[in-house]
């Protein structure tokens, strides 16, 4: 008999047409559900934000330090080439962070989130103390700029895998109807920690100028904001121990539902085979991280060097206008990501990027009066989409992939996005304004990245309400677990086809 011909035995005993539909189907169960309850989360996602803080304490520091750090790690340089070199360390620690994310992401998903969260706190908080014992560059000379890098590329390491885990952590942690309002607050904690940073530069300088004089804080004053970061990051350390690992992480790997077939989407994949199945979904997140980081990092990181050097803003002017608009900021993060949990994600992003492109022009040209009334106009219309952007990152980006790769594609995806046009923001900018002379070039840099970033938004999956690829669906209490099972096939944001629910056979 030719080969690939069926006998009448094998045809006799083939599933019928209806029963092999049987076979493929699946049903979601209430038992299948992870029920998380608020106080649970709101431990989990505790522990989670203060690392966010302390990498923020850190970026406020520096950022607001920027001016003192190039008269002190630069003397002797071209002062523009000066400020430029310690911009450039900013940026150095960005440049590492895809590979903190190839290397830390991956293992996230093999060991866990909490194991390699816990490590990256440590890293972060240990890097910042030494920053602020090192020479000065009147004590050994211009190679101080390298230990200096050094440092701060350790830091970006551990960052590579600190935002990419403490997202995922978030996201698989929160019930799927209020994943926007909890994740969140991932980002309250880095903004707020960003201010705190702000704030002690400020209150750092107005009493160490007021006791040793003007040039207090070059004399050796920088240290004191970088040698807080030891209790703080010890405070941060103890809490980071105490959150337990993320319940879709702990029942894929109980159940044994880690899929072996690298063919398949929701297995767990290298490097390789996440850019080979979510190549789509990591241009579309690079996209929005690079709209987003462009206007956050400018106006944290950039606003202290702009409003110094070109709108001529005393630093301690600049924290003490920027305190107040990144704090408020921070208090309506919850109220948007509320809001993308009711209207979608897609839509608080399109209008973040769409008031990037109206309002960027205005705010610099407001900015430029130079009067403080004038600068916290201007940086509300900043902070306007800013935070639009803010509140989704944390709910959406890694509702792209699914729960076995979720961690190696977000270290991957936000990392090549923030390294290549968020952290590069200041110095990108200030170059730009050196180059051209036109003081408006951060404005037309970030809406260009706004624009790109609207596009991307229109090809995104809108996972709002929906259970995370790979996920059981999360819920706050079992009675929500029963509804669901029960109405799953009148359910449009239920998909058992994408749950690692066993197949039933009902033939």
């Amino acid at each position: 008999m030719s080969e690939g011909l069926e006998t009448p035995a094998a045809k006799e005993n083939r599933p019928s047409r209806r029963g092999r539909k049987a076979l493929k189907k699946k049903r979601l169960e209430a038992d299948h559900c992870i029920v998380v309850e608020p106080r649970s989360i709101r431990t989990a996602i505790g522990g989670t934000t203060v690392g966010n803080f302390m990498e923020w304490f850190d970026f406020g520091v520096y950022g607001y330090l920027a001016v003192t750090m190039t008269s002190v790690f630069t003397e002797g340089m071209d002062r523009q080439m000066g400020l430029l070199v310690t911009l450039l360390g900013f940026a150095v620690s960005f440049l590492v962070r895809p590979l903190g994310g190839m290397v830390l992401g991956p293992l996230g998903d093999k060991v866990g989130r909490q194991k390699v969260l816990f490590f990256t706190m440590a890293t972060m908080a240990t890097a910042t103390a030494l920053i602020g014992v090192l020479p000065t560059a009147a004590q050994v000379g211009l190679w101080v700029i390298v230990p200096l890098y050094l440092l701060k590329m350790i830091q970006g390491f551990s960052t590579g895998g600190e935002y990419a885990g403490a997202t995922t952590y978030v996201s698989e942690f929160s019930p799927d109807k209020s994943r926007g309002f909890w994740s969140s607050w991932l980002d309250v904690g880095s903004y707020i920690g960003f201010a705190a940073g702000a704030g002690t530069v400020a209150i750092t300088t107005v009493i160490s100028t007021s006791v040793a004089g003007e040039n207090a804080m070059a004399d050796g004053a920088w240290r004191i904001p970088f040698l807080i970061a030891i209790p703080l990051g010890a405070v941060a350390i103890w809490f980071r121990m105490k959150i337990p690992e993320t319940p879709s992480f702990e029942a894929n790997e109980a159940g044994g539902l880690i899929i072996k077939d690298k063919d398949d989407q929701y297995a767990r994949h290298g490097l390789i085979g996440v850019v080979r199945h979510f190549w789509k979904e990591i241009l579309i997140g690079i996209a929005i991280v690079a709209g987003s980081q462009t206007v956050g990092y400018a106006l944290t990181s950039f606003m202290p060097t702009y409003l110094e050097e070109t709108v001529k803003v005393s630093n301690v002017q600049a924290a003490v206008v920027t305190i107040p608009v990144l704090v408020i900021m921070s208090v309506c993060l919850p109220l948007i990501g509320r809001l993308s949990d009711k209207l979608g994600r897609r839509f608080v992003f399109l209008v973040a990027s769409g008031t990037t492109i109206v309002l960027m022009v205005p705010a610099f040209a407001v900015m430029q009066i130079g009067e403080m009334w004038a600068v916290t106009i201007a940086l509300f219309m900043v902070a306007l989409p800013a935070g639009f952007y803010i509140a989704c990152l944390a709910s959406a980006l890694p509702a792209l992939f699914p729960t076995a790769s979720r961690y190696g594609a977000m270290g991957l995806t936000f990392n090549l996005g923030v390294s290549l046009f968020g952290g590069t923001t200041p110095l990108f900018s200030q170059a730009l304004i050196d180059l051209t002379g036109n003081s408006y070039m951060p404005a037309f840099y970030i809406m260009f990245f706004s624009v790109i970033a609207f596009v991307a938004v229109l090809f995104m999956r809108e996972s709002a309400h929906r259970p995370l690829l790979g996920s059981f669906p999360t819920v706050a209490t079992h009675e929500e677990a029963i509804e669901l099972a029960r109405t799953q096939d009148d359910n449009p944001d239920i998909d058992p086809d994408t749950m690692p629910i066993p197949v039933v056979n009902k033939a």
